[in-house]
């Protein structure tokens, strides 16, 4: 396939990126180099030394013996660029990467979540809009968010994306009868950030009713590692390791934590429960998304991307244990339920062939040597999440 990776320079897009080009796929990335400059403004680097985008590819071509095309292309800005862009390319499928991915970031203060809803929201608009116009046939890949549900306790499995419901109703002749209906799972977000993935979700709902684009919406758990068996073969092609309290996931946070000696910072009592994917199944996951597109007149296909749910806490305890770092608990700084159940369904990729990946102490391992190898580039004043989501 000819497949176009929006955002494909970030933490999900680049691995995505090497993984569809040695399974065969023609790949272009097209990035403005946004989270790059978000380093220099935040005044803290990934903990893993990054390369420039030309040089990454140069890697790829060295130890791959293959192509990947890149193009400087701000999709939420430069609409006709864009245009201009897939009208040359004609590409069978994009993925959309290209947005924003920090809720603590989006609730720094008032420039972030602008900043967050003029791009992402503008992003997804514009492939859509252009796609439209073009008159292509492309199917259109997502990375969306868990986050789109909330996390209160629902008290029940959560769906993948639609949720069926019976809506009272009076006949004629005044008696009460029920009607079914299938309808998107009612958006609850939590941040700026989770909000715009819904904002999405509405626009993929609108152009796949109204011009029949083909959308697959992954609404993904926490990614947790960092590398995959493509970017493990020339340090040139690294992947980002964000530790700190905008965009550091978790799990990742608590290894490079762990990896200096400081104590591993738990949001209030850590009763949230979150969904969790490793960074290997993610691109597996992508791979199977754009193998299993839906028909030109089926409605937007919407997968649970995850493989296991855990509370914080108890993650922060199974690090603790492995490094023998002790736990600190600090102010939550979110919005949010203190504790919360979560059971996502996730039926759709196990059935069409994903081995998912579980935690487990011997897979941390490697986000361990990282944490280590790097620890002298950690930013110690960037470690505490300062944003705050309630002023």
């Amino acid at each position: 396939m000819k497949i176009c990776i929006f955002g494909g320079d970030g933490f999900c897009g680049w691995p995505t990126a090497l993984y569809l080009s040695s399974q065969g796929h023609e790949i272009y990335i097209v990035d403005n180099l946004s989270r790059r400059k978000i380093d220099i403004d935040l005044g803290c680097d990934s903990l893993t030394p990054i390369d420039t985008i030309e040089n990454r590819l140069q890697a790829w071509r060295d130890v791959e013996g293959k192509e990947i095309l890149f193009k400087h292309l701000d999709t939420a800005k430069e609409y006709q660029e864009l245009v201009n862009f897939l009208e040359d390319f004609k590409p069978d499928a994009v993925v959309h990467f290209a947005e924003q991915r920090s809720a603590p970031f989006s609730m720094k203060n008032p420039k972030a979540k602008r900043y967050t809803v003029d791009n992402n929201i503008n992003s997804t608009h514009n492939i859509l809009c252009a796609i439209v116009e073009l008159k292509l046939n492309t199917h259109v890949v997502h990375l969306g968010t868990m986050g789109v549900y909330g996390y209160g306790t629902a008290g029940m499995q959560i769906p993948e994306g639609y949720l069926d419901v019976w809506i009272e109703t009076n006949s004629k002749e005044g008696l009460e009868t029920a009607k079914k209906e299938n309808i998107l799972y009612p958006a609850d977000p939590g941040s700026i950030y989770h909000m715009t993935k819904t904002q999405d979700a509405l626009l993929f709902q609108y152009y796949n009713k109204n011009d029949g684009i083909r959308v697959t919406d992954l609404h993904q758990g926490v990614v947790w590692g960092t590398e995959t068996d493509e970017t493990k073969k020339d340090v040139r092609l690294i992947n980002r390791f964000d530790y700190d309290g905008d965009y550091g996931t978790v799990l990742n946070r608590f290894m490079m934590q762990a990896a200096i000696n400081h104590p591993l910072t738990v949001h209030g009592t850590g009763g949230q429960t979150r969904a969790f994917i490793h960074i290997s199944d993610m691109t597996k996951c992508i791979e199977i998304a754009l193998n299993n597109p839906p028909k030109r007149n089926d409605r937007v296909q919407i997968f649970n991307q995850m493989t296991e749910t855990h509370r914080v806490r108890d993650i922060a305890n199974m690090i603790s244990k492995y490094t023998g770092v002790e736990v600190a608990y600090i102010d939550n700084p979110r919005n949010e339920d203190a504790e919360n159940e979560l059971h996502v369904c996730n039926d759709c990729f196990i059935d069409l062939g994903l081995e998912p990946t579980l935690l487990d102490t011997s897979l941390l391992d490697e986000i361990k040597n990282i944490s280590e190898k790097y620890k002298d580039r950690c930013n110690l004043e960037k470690i505490i999440c300062t944003s705050k989501w309630s002023r």
